[in-house]
């Protein structure tokens, strides 16, 4: 059945809208913010994948903030209960993690955030964070980006896990999560 599914995951994928995921920031008020993203997915060979988000400050995906290019590779750690199929995957991006500013704000954000070991951060111009310490995604330096996730795909569509509600990430094992999020779709 593994195998099946391995292949059944082969190809390209893309969000259908954009989606809506709770960050690990605060407002004032103490509520979490909101995280708007779209996501191009390619599950490759050799249990390998690339990932390209775009985040965006509003809901319709008409002000992009951000873009991040990441590949890696994955771990295929057994069924997931949420679903007959489902599987606990590990996702590494030990190959690449790319970030690009497409907005002055974040631009100037991460010229205050994210110095060191970088060149000066101009909107549209991308730079490779692996391995290094990036603030304002929780990295330390050497660290490798690494989420215990899942992966659950029924009539070409590829579901995810959705994340904790109180925004933490997917971070430990014990952060796998327990409930799908919007699906992907083939592209």
């Amino acid at each position: 059945m593994l195998e099946q599914i391995k292949q059944s995951s082969l190809g390209n994928w893309q969000s259908i809208a954009v989606e809506i995921r709770p960050s690990s920031l605060k407002n004032e008020d103490g509520t979490l913010k909101p995280f708007y993203l779209k996501r191009l997915f390619s599950f490759l060979p050799e249990d390998r994948f690339e990932l390209e988000i775009t985040n965006y400050a509003d809901p319709f995906g008409e002000i992009p903030t951000a873009k991040m290019f990441i590949k890696g590779h994955v771990e295929w750690k057994g069924a997931h209960p949420i679903a007959e199929g489902a599987q606990k995957v590990d996702f590494t991006a030990d190959e690449s993690y790319e970030v690009t500013s497409l907005h002055q704000g974040f631009t100037d954000l991460l010229n205050n955030l994210a110095k060191e070991r970088f060149e000066n951060w101009e909107t549209g111009k991308s730079q490779d964070i692996l391995k290094k310490k990036f603030p304002p995604f929780g990295l330390a330096e050497g660290q490798i980006f690494k989420e215990y996730d899942l992966i659950y795909i029924v009539k070409n569509m590829m579901f995810w896990g959705a994340r904790n509600i109180d925004g933490r990430g997917f971070d430990t094992e014990e952060n796998r999560p327990t409930n799908l999020q919007i699906p992907m779709i083939r592209k």
